[in-house]
């Protein structure tokens, strides 16, 4: 199931950057698939442990039967209240694999994609209230104006928001298509692609409220690991980047680190890498989504 659910973009930097210890404690937190999660068993021993965190319904299908592994129905965001509930205080590595499965984006009733014609929902977790319907149709201009250009650096927020809340007026907007009435006159001709790309990903961090979710996740991690434990994260675009880099760097998602009495710095990691790690000429060539990708490796100090 899981070959053509999602391909594991970084698999093996992944995997060495967790640094696996056979009988240690190791999350994945966006188990998707479960691709990186079948490698990390692969690399445990007979009394190693692996907590696998998902909130799509879609990816419990792919649970993993071995009594190492650990599945938990919920989102990332609530890392350390559910480890506790398992009974780990501390873990040995965690990954964060962030962004939007294939799966999900190949679903057209998900309305993650531009390419199928679908309701405009984009909800990661079904039980959620919020769709991207809602947010077109009930949003202030304002604030659609400040979703597209903060999550989806849209050159033409501005105009976009209004042309939004203009057409629904008169109808409201549900589906792609009617998406794509109201803001025609708005999208660049040439780069029709990229452009909704960018909205869409704006909508879709906005109904998953995926940076708050990513950033009180890190703020968890630094809690969970325990000492000489990894933090490995994989993200697709630079909101997600920037946190996670400033976060293993300083200590912080914003501003600097803070410093003690004598002036040193007060962090919880070192970064394993002093660069992203990014995808070489191969996994371009055979995974398309591995374009974006950079990964980021911090161990607990």
């Amino acid at each position: 199931m899981e070959n053509n659910y999602h391909v594991p973009v970084l698999l093996k930097e992944c995997i060495d950057g967790l640094n696996i210890k056979p009988d240690g404690v190791y999350v994945d937190v966006t188990f998707g698939g479960g691709g990186h999660s079948r490698e990390i068993l692969k690399h445990l021993g007979k009394d190693g442990v692996l907590i696998a965190f998902d909130q799509d319904p879609d990816a419990q299908r792919n649970k993993i039967d071995d009594p190492r592994f650990l599945f938990v129905d919920q989102n990332f965001a609530f890392l350390k209240n559910n480890l506790r509930l398992l009974g780990f205080k501390q873990v040995d590595g965690i990954l964060a694999d962030l962004g939007v499965s294939s799966h999900q984006f190949n679903e057209p009733d998900r309305g993650f994609s531009t390419r199928f014609e679908s309701t405009l929902d984009m909800r990661m977790d079904k039980q959620g209230k919020l769709t991207a319907a809602d947010v077109l149709n009930t949003y202030s201009e304002d604030r659609l104006h400040k979703i597209f250009g903060i999550y989806g650096e849209v050159k033409n927020a501005k105009s976009l928001a209004r042309a939004i809340a203009t057409s629904r007026l008169g109808n409201p907007i549900v589906t792609l298509a009617d998406f794509k009435a109201a803001v025609a006159a708005h999208i660049p001709k040439g780069k029709e692609n990229k452009y909704m790309a960018q909205v869409f990903q704006a909508l879709r961090i906005e109904v998953n409220a995926e940076i708050d979710v990513l950033e009180s996740f890190l703020m968890q991690t630094a809690e969970v690991l325990n000492t000489g434990g990894r933090l490995v994260v994989m993200s697709y675009h630079s909101l997600e980047d920037r946190p996670v880099k400033n976060f293993i760097a300083k200590g912080k998602i914003r501003g600097e680190a803070d410093k003690d009495f004598f002036g040193n710095e007060e962090k919880a990691f070192k970064a394993i890498t002093r660069k992203a790690v990014i995808a070489d000429e191969e996994e371009l060539l055979r995974n398309s989504r591995s374009r974006s990708a950079k990964l980021r490796i911090g161990e607990k100090i």
